[in-house]
């Protein structure tokens, strides 16, 4: 069950508003690095969390946050529309904002959001799920989650970057702070369950038989104009406590020539396959 406060999580304002910034905005809403993926991410992350409820529960209230966000930056394109011509006749006004409509901003948020935000990313297409990542596996998922707040603390980095509003900037200080904390969160999740040492590789239960471990520490250099680049990855203990790197150069190929028998009769192939 949700609950919902008709107030926002932190004040959204804007000092002037700027309908191309409103169609940047977009980009936190409804894009791949935006507050749509991780609400959803973490929503089904808490839906399939099987062991420590705890996790679950803490998975559950950021996703709720992460909705919060989503309000907020809905508000803020709302906002930022305000004043934005609505037929041809104010398009024709000498407006620094109807100005700013003319010189790129988003379209359908006249023609089919009536000046509001949409689940959309900053190009107008909708957000369709397919960058949700829920496994089931609670280190592959936050480990998903950490890049996720990655992602979003750079593009709201670059965001705060574009625009001189002083309210907009106060807001996008807020949600480069939130994804600080929710960085700090998910790594903090995999230390509480033993660190990476305890936790690589992921899926930590699957049997070392099931895996070719004289293949799982070298690192394979495919250029073949360079050595191979060296570095943590390439030498020293691995990160999981249970082998050496080590690097490899252009090493004669292990398979065989993939090559198929020919195609069969009534397989739509011409004759000189069969």
């Amino acid at each position: 069950m949700f609950h919902h406060s008709s107030k926002l999580q932190y004040p959204v304002k804007v000092d002037r508003p700027d309908p191309q910034f409103a169609m940047l905005l977009q980009q936190a809403i409804g894009g791949i690095e935006g507050e749509i993926r991780v609400a959803m991410q973490y929503f089904f992350q808490a839906m399939g969390a099987r062991g420590d409820d705890r996790i679950r529960d803490m998975l559950m209230s950021t996703a709720t946050e992460e909705l919060s966000h989503i309000e907020m930056l809905g508000h803020a394109v709302a906002l930022n529309l305000e004043g934005a011509p609505v037929s041809y006749q104010e398009a024709s006004a000498k407006d620094p904002i109807i100005n700013a409509i003319l010189g790129g901003a988003n379209p359908r948020h006249l023609l089919s959001s009536g000046l509001s935000a949409m689940p959309v990313n900053a190009n107008g297409v909708p957000f369709d799920m397919s960058h949700v990542y829920a496994t089931g596996n609670v280190a592959a998922d936050m480990m998903a989650n950490v890049a996720a707040e990655s992602g979003g603390r750079v593009l709201a980095s670059r965001l705060y970057n574009w625009t001189d509003d002083k309210g907009m900037k106060d807001f996008l200080s807020f949600l480069i702070a939130r994804d600080t904390y929710h960085q700090q969160q998910w790594l903090a999740v995999v230390e509480e369950l033993g660190g990476l040492e305890e936790n690589l590789p992921i899926p930590n239960s699957t049997p070392q038989e099931h895996e070719a471990m004289e293949h799982s520490y070298y690192y394979l250099n495919t250029l073949t104009d360079k050595p191979a680049a060296q570095g943590r990855w390439s030498q020293g203990p691995s990160l999981d406590g249970r082998g050496e790197y080590s690097a490899r150069e252009q090493p004669e190929p292990l398979g065989q020539e993939p090559t198929l028998p020919n195609a069969r009769e009534g397989s739509g192939a011409q004759k000189e396959q069969m």
